[in-house]
């Protein structure tokens, strides 16, 4: 009987991935070798390979958790909406400010998520089995199916909050512009920067309450 992963190999994991988060980050995916991670991690290959056995199997289980965190943190923000009893406003507001929050702290890993997708596996049986209730599909679509959950969430959110506004000809439209201003924050926003995430949150929110809250004039 196999034994159970530790709690430690856990956690090198989570530290390997940040890691390499940063390395693909500071070099791009393609540039960074295992080697490079390795180095950065103050390893060996050798070790290194005790937890993945390659540069694409790092990249997944980065992406993997991360995709699967954001769509956690969506279903925590519905659920303290409901227990809180926020309006549909409020409850995009918390999102907003929840999304934002996350980036700040993950911002190497976003990166990932937006320019290194690409280069994961498009073998359509390498995730998922019947058996798991799950078809099978491949790593690619797999986050790409994810990373649309969580477009299609956002879109949920802000029909509610702006039922006026928002309909089937723009809706698509509003929730990239949406999208547009707040994921690309790791390029300029620093947390040492004379704004921070929170208050760019609120300068977000400011301008949907004033862009969206009336009908186009």
């Amino acid at each position: 009987m196999a034994r159970p992963k530790s709690a430690f190999h856990e956690l090198k994991r989570d530290e390997i991935l940040d890691t390499a988060a940063r390395c693909f980050a500071d070099q791009s995916y393609p540039a960074a070798s295992m080697n490079d991670i390795a180095a950065a991690c103050g390893t060996s290959k050798a070790r290194l390979y005790h937890y993945y056995e390659s540069k694409e199997a790092i990249l997944f289980d980065l992406l993997d958790r991360y995709t699967r965190g954001l769509l956690l943190l969506i279903a925590q923000v519905e659920a303290t909406a409901q227990r809180r009893n926020l309006d549909d406003r409020a409850a995009l507001h918390e999102l907003i400010r929840c999304f934002l929050a996350e980036y700040e702290h993950s911002a190497t890993r976003h990166v990932a998520l937006l320019n290194s997708t690409k280069f994961l596996s498009d073998q359509t049986d390498t995730v998922g089995s019947p058996a798991g209730g799950e078809p099978a599909q491949s790593q690619r679509e797999l986050i790409l199916n994810r990373q649309r959950d969580v477009v299609s969430a956002m879109t949920r959110f802000l029909c509610r909050a702006y039922p006026e506004r928002l309909h089937a000809g723009n809706r698509t439209a509003v929730t990239m512009m949406l999208f547009g201003m707040i994921n690309w924050t790791f390029t300029w926003l620093r947390p040492d920067g004379p704004m921070r995430y929170a208050e760019f949150a609120d300068e977000v929110i400011g301008l949907l309450e004033r862009g969206l809250a009336g009908p186009v004039a």
